[in-house]
Formats: structure tokens, sequence, C-alpha cells
């Protein structure tokens, strides 16, 4: 049987997959630290902060280091489509190079998708961070830091959908708390409130935009106008939940522990599979994590009747 060459048999189509690949928005590379990794795992010793400085006196005074670690394993992730012989002689409209193109955007996309389950089980008892507690959690303590929490509730009048005034109330002390944070020596941390991302659900995106952006709200000047991006992620299902983030850190809220990227691979009619079963397979496989970086720099906010 005669093949048609729709393109799915040349190395074309692993260009036209990476170009795709390559234009797909993405948010992870602005909410995580890339970590080259080099091996199955790696270990990362949050070591505490850095001393504060002093005056010379009598000369240098070294301090030790915490030594708050914890260790993340590499996943393998992949993702295969099965197209008949047969389907790909008689595609006439391309069909099979659009589902390539759309596994183009699922790769893409897979780590802001990892990111957003971060989030979603952060306040998990499983979901520790580096000190051992939860990533979003009222119990946050390191070394002298005392009991520090990045959890918190907001009032809305209307059940658990904020109007954009009840979002600003709401976006002004996540930015408080996350200000009086303390490090493991009691000092507090050197932040600003710059770099901040309000990640949403879809159906807060707009009230989030407005609360953000508005030069005015309810006839007052709006004193957020311009502080944070807003991001809408569509795998956050919680309707009332949203995370501020703080993202010009060295670490940022999560570490994308990157070991092997993205590749694109194709078993044709030269394969067993193509001879045997008359499939071919056109697939993607890449080993990477996400993972948890400095707690510090995320707040989680939850409207709540009242």
């Amino acid at each position: 049987m005669a093949i048609i060459n729709t393109g799915l048999l040349t190395k074309g189509l692993r260009s036209e997959f990476f170009q795709r690949f390559g234009t797909v928005p993405t948010f992870y590379q602005d909410l995580s630290t890339r970590i080259p990794s080099t091996s199955d795992h790696e270990t990362y010793r949050w070591l505490g902060t850095v001393p504060q400085m002093r005056e010379w006196g009598t000369g240098r005074v070294a301090k030790g280091l915490r030594t708050e670690s914890y260790s993340v394993e590499n996943l393998k992730y992949e993702a295969t489509l099965e197209v008949d012989r047969d389907e790909i002689a008689d595609d006439q409209t391309g069909q099979i190079r659009i589902r390539v193109a759309e596994l183009a955007e699922r790769a893409a996309t897979h780590k802001d998708y990892l990111i957003s389950r971060l989030l979603v089980v952060g306040t998990a008892a499983e979901a520790v961070g580096y000190d051992g507690a939860p990533f979003f959690s009222s119990s946050h303590v390191s070394g002298q830091s005392g009991a520090q929490s990045n959890d918190l509730d907001a009032g809305a009048s209307t059940g658990t959908s904020p109007t954009s005034e009840e979002f600003k109330a709401a976006m002004k002390s996540a930015i408080a708390q996350m200000l009086t944070f303390r490090d493991d020596q009691g000092q507090p941390m050197p932040l600003t409130a710059g770099g901040l991302v309000c990640v949403v659900p879809p159906i807060l995106y707009f009230t989030a935009l407005e609360a953000i952006q508005a030069t005015m709200l309810n006839s007052t000047s709006n004193v957020l106008q311009g502080i944070a991006r807003v991001i809408a992620f569509p795998w956050l299902t919680d309707e009332s939940t949203w995370y501020l983030l703080k993202t010009d850190g060295v670490i940022r809220p999560f570490i994308f522990q990157d070991r092997e990227p993205v590749e694109f691979n194709t078993l044709t009619e030269d394969s067993e599979e193509g001879f045997l079963r008359e499939k071919f397979l056109y697939g993607v496989r890449a080993r990477y994590r996400m993972a948890y970086g400095y707690w510090q720099y995320a707040v989680r906010t939850s409207f709540v009747a009242g």
C-alpha cells in the first residue's frame, strides 16, 4: 500500500513540534527557579539565612548556618499518540498534524500544570516544604523566627465570591503578611512589594484585574494599581482561593529541577510497530520535577462568607 506523505513521516514534523512548543505562552519560568539536575535526585540544603552585617569590632565572627534540607527525586513524564497507518494515508486535512501540535501545547504547559497541583495540595500534611511543615501553613517555624502563617482567610460579602474591593483588601493583607516574615535568626527578611504575581482561578481573573489595575475603586484612588501581575490557571477549580507569589528572589516559590528536556520521537513505517501492527507512534518524553521553594514567597488566601 502506498503511503501518502503528509509530512508526518519526515524530520519536518519534529521541527514543527518544537516550533509550536517554543511559542506556547507559559509561566513556570517566572514562578520557579531552574536548578540543573545531574542525578536521579537532588538534595536542597536550605541553610537558614546568611548573617546580618555587623561592625567589624575585634574581627570577624563566623556564624554557623541551620541545616534544614530535603531531597527531591526526578520524575519521568511521557505522552504518546498512536495513529493507524491507514489514517495517515487517508489524512487529507492535516488532522493528525493538528493533534501533534496539540501534543506540543500539552508538553509546553505541563510545568505550569505541575505548579497548579503544588498550589492546590499545598495545605496537605504530605505537601511539606524545606521546614517540614505543609507549604501553606499557620505553623511555619525556623530557628528563632517564631510561628508564622502564609495561609490566610478573607471576608466576602456574597458567599465566597469577592467584589473587586474585597479582593483589593485581601491583596493588601497578603502583601502585608509577606512583608512581616522573619528569618531563622528572628530578623525581618529583606522583602519588598516587588515581583508580585497573583495566581487565580479563571472565575476570579477579571475581579483580580480590576482590583489591581483599576485607577479608581468605589470613587477612591487605587493604591494597588499595577502592583502585581495576574495569571489565571485553568487547572485551579476552587473558585474562592488564590495565591500571591513573589518572583524576584534568588530562590522563588517553586523549584524546577531540570534533568532531561522534552524530547519528541516517532516510530513509523520502519519500526516493529509499523510493520507488525501498522501503528505509528508519536511521543514526547522528559525527566524533571517541580518542587516547593521558599514558602515565604507564597501566600494562600481563601475567601469565606462574612
